[in-house]
């Protein structure tokens, strides 16, 4: 049995590792000696970037893009389907306190608090009947992040980098926007088992000065050539100390971390210096933390990075128990503004037909009361929506029940849009794989089916 897995384990380790997918124990796909140089996908892609405008908290469907006129005519009632398991106990039905309005060539209707998004639904398609597993934050955040709901898998930014690298080499391939943490943290964006090199750079976006929004990236105390000399000679050291090992994926995450961090001190500050900007387009994204975060997005995106992920705020902003007229009504008119001019703006740039843009929380909410104002979680039903990257715009995909409580047509869990996701950028699910502990491990882990039907 020994000389078997030995056997094993040494076949392994004399495989190439240069394609995503190629099972990788001994180490990250590598590049001439680069872990985030581009690498080609597994097929032509429609996209080439991701940013998924996360609504952490849960937004309610029936509040934004999934309007139930049923729940205005049997409002306060308590039919059977309420019975189903959410995390608290609720009420009767409750009507949306919001109007929704048909909109763009389309029609599509959209919540009154989105008008400005109205405005661009034509190159949006939203997808009704979202489902996921649990009714709570936790294991919700953590599926909608890395398609389990333990903290114990990469999240997809850090999938999406290891299958294809990244186009830029002075900046990270996979960028976090988070006033703050939400309520896991760091583990939503982790890289996990993969690599050190594919783990999110959380940059905290309440203060946009270019200088301090990434701490001690200046070297206040030796120049640019001397940095350099000290590097190498890291380096050189370094890779000596890991030749006399077996492969070290610490060591070696440690090692291009500082030579990123080198690389970093210029481009990085002036992809965040949004003075840079016009004040016409600043006015455009409106001057908050949210449209800061677009704004950088855009300016990451275009400069070559595969994911950002702009989360609406700390903790969990949209998680209205109470009173989700004003609780929706506030956040979702302050989100309005920005996000409508992150999409005219990859737009007006040519990089919305290649840019995936996701927007949507880590489930939907209840449409039985939680405390006679209020909506309590509901993952049994959600919405999400996609814009340009290959996807059809100006549609709706599946639906939920007539009150909605839960997905009935064309069901989609997130390991399906997770699945679609990958393959958009060029990725077959099932092949892009990462061998450890044993086995070969995936994001959609052994589920997912591609949504085909809303592809362009």
């Amino acid at each position: 049995m020994g000389t078997l897995g030995l056997a094993s384990l040494l076949h392994e380790q004399a495989m190439l590792a240069g394609e995503p997918g190629v099972p990788a124990d001994a180490g990250s796909p590598q590049v001439n000696g680069n872990a985030l140089a581009i690498r080609e996908p597994h097929f032509a892609p429609k996209a080439k970037r991701i940013i998924h405008l996360f609504m952490n908290g849960g937004p309610s469907q029936v509040d934004t893009f999934d309007p139930k006129p049923m729940l205005q005519k049997h409002h306060g009632k308590r039919p059977p389907g309420a019975d189903l398991k959410t995390e608290r106990g609720t009420g009767g039905l409750l009507q949306s306190p919001f109007k929704f309005h048909q909109c763009g060539e389309s029609g599509l209707p959209v919540s009154e608090i989105y008008p400005e998004v109205g405005k661009c639904i034509d190159d949006i398609c939203v997808i009704r009947s979202m489902h996921t597993d649990v009714p709570n934050h936790e294991p919700s955040l953590f599926m909608m992040n890395s398609g389990i709901t333990q903290p114990t898998r990469p999240s997809m930014g850090s999938w999406l980098c290891y299958g294809l690298g990244s186009e830029n080499q002075n900046l990270p391939g996979f960028v976090v926007l988070c006033p703050g943490k939400p309520v896991v943290g760091p583990q939503l964006w982790s890289n996990s088992f993969l690599p050190g090199v594919y783990q999110g750079c959380h940059i905290n976006n309440s203060n946009m000065d270019p200088t301090r929004v990434i701490p001690h990236i200046n070297n206040h105390h030796l120049d640019s050539e001397t940095q350099r000399q000290q590097l190498e000679l890291m380096t050189q050291l370094n890779q000596k100390h890991l030749a006399e090992r077996t492969s070290d994926n610490q060591l070696e995450a440690r090692i291009a971390s500082m030579e990123m961090a080198f690389r970093m001190q210029t481009e990085a500050q002036e992809a965040f210096d949004l003075n840079r900007e016009s004040k016409l387009t600043r006015e455009h994204y409106g001057e908050s933390q949210f449209g800061n975060a677009c704004l950088v997005a855009r300016r990451l995106v275009e400069r070559g990075v595969r994911m950002v992920q702009v989360f609406y705020g700390g903790g969990q902003p949209w998680d209205d128990h109470g009173n989700i007229e004003n609780g929706h009504r506030t956040k979702g008119l302050a989100s309005d503004k920005s996000i409508a001019a992150l999409l005219r703006d990859l737009k007006s740039r040519g990089l919305l037909e290649d840019t995936l843009v996701l927007w949507g929380g880590e489930f939907g909410r209840t449409p039985v009361s939680e405390g006679g104002t209020g909506r309590d979680h509901n993952n049994h039903g959600f919405s999400v929506w996609l814009a340009g990257g290959g996807v059809k715009g100006g549609m709706s995909y599946g639906a939920t029940d007539e009150f909605g409580f839960a997905a009935q047509e064309n069901k989609v869990h997130v390991h399906d849009l997770h699945a679609t996701l990958l393959h958009l950028m060029g990725l077959n699910h099932e092949k892009l794989t990462y061998r450890y502990s044993g086995r070969d491990f995936r994001l959609t882990d052994v589920h997912g089916r591609i949504v085909k039907d809303i592809i362009a």
